[in-house]
């Protein structure tokens, strides 16, 4: 893992449920109209719920913590990593579901998206399985292609690169349907695997999660954003219970 970078801190205002900021030094800000989280009518139809609606932050808390550290707010209606905070978790687990959320990365940043992970590591990595959030033109981690945007972090490559570059939001679907999961970025797949099969087996066997027993082993868990030192924003964070 990168170092984290120091920054100034921004001020933060902490209501019940909210955490506002206004963001100072040079710390890239996103524009208020950019950050809207409302389900669509076909969504709210199919049963898709929220879970960030552009103010509170409720649904949330960091990685061993009761409560949400103020690493992590809200900026003009996105859910934002600030400074060092740690990984947050959301507060239910899930089984069966699709998730769907877009990001936004700062320049040269890191961050990722997990899925059904617990708390009996030291961190998400011990359990929960990662779609990668990545700068892969700024960020060195792009040298492996199983780190690059949209990959199942040091697991499969995806045989293209559907990610758009910083200052662009990106589309995120990730569908787990027992031991079958799928990764969608901007509208293409880019992981396809069966947690347990002989194939997944292999990967795990030659990835850095070799020493970790319950790596991947979870049929539910906490969802997880990562805290990975840089900026980074997410909205329309969604999912669907299947």
């Amino acid at each position: 893992m990168l170092s984290v970078r120091t920054k100034m801190r921004p001020a933060v205002f902490i209501y019940p449920g909210l955490l506002l900021l206004a963001a100072c030094g040079s710390d890239p800000v996103v524009d208020p109209g950019e950050c809207a989280n409302a389900l669509s009518m076909e969504e709210q139809q199919a049963g898709w719920r929220l879970l960030f609606d552009g103010q509170s932050l409720d649904q949330w808390r960091s990685y061993g913590e009761q409560e949400l550290n103020t690493g992590w707010g809200v900026e003009n209606g996105c859910l934002a990593r600030l400074y060092r905070g740690g990984d947050i978790i959301t507060r239910e687990q899930f089984g069966d579901f699709e998730l769907k959320l877009e990001w936004r990365i700062s320049a040269a940043g890191n961050s990722g998206i997990f899925i059904r992970g617990d708390e009996s590591g030291s961190s998400m990595h011990h359990s929960g399985v990662e779609m990668q959030v990545l700068d892969n033109a700024g960020h060195r981690d792009a040298r492996d292609p199983s780190h690059r945007s949209g990959a199942y972090y040091d697991m499969i490559v995806p045989d293209h690169d559907t990610s758009k570059p910083v200052g662009y939001w990106n589309q995120v679907h990730i569908i787990a349907l027992g031991p079958a999961v799928e990764f969608w970025l901007n509208g293409r797949q880019t992981a396809q695997f069966s947690l347990g099969s002989p194939r997944w087996q292999a990967l795990y066997e030659q990835s850095k999660f070799a020493d970790r027993p319950r790596y991947g082993t979870l049929l539910k868990g906490h969802i997880g954003l990562q805290d990975h030192g840089d900026k980074v924003w997410y909205r329309k964070i969604r999912v669907l219970e299947r």
